[in-house]
């Protein structure tokens, strides 16, 4: 069922690739597969195409934190804070800061 999930995300994302939340739903797809990677490409698309897509900073952070790559982590956390600050987005901000807090 997963497989069938992601190829058909993929599909979408192929018909429709300006959808942010078909691509936010591609990488998540991706990360609880188990593809880091992957996940990080959509992640990284994403936030180019949409820098104001507040939930890829915290989820794309944490894929981050997931691979090793904890600078990264801190720098997708940062960004997320000041762009869910910008929009007044409160809830998504404490989630981010909470994350980058952790992180250390």
């Amino acid at each position: 069922m997963a497989s069938t999930r992601l190829e058909a995300l993929k599909n979408m994302v192929t018909q429709s690739p300006g959808d942010s939340f078909l691509r936010y739903g591609l990488a998540m797809e991706y990360r609880n597969a188990g593809d880091l990677e992957a996940a990080m490409g959509e992640f990284r698309t994403l936030r180019r195409a949409s820098p104001d897509y507040s939930a890829a900073y915290f989820h794309g952070g944490q894929t981050l934190e997931r691979l090793g790559l904890l600078e990264e982590a801190r720098q997708w956390y940062e960004e997320g804070v000041r762009v869910t600050a910008r929009k007044g987005d409160l809830h998504a901000r404490s989630e981010l800061q909470t994350a980058l807090d952790l992180l250390g």
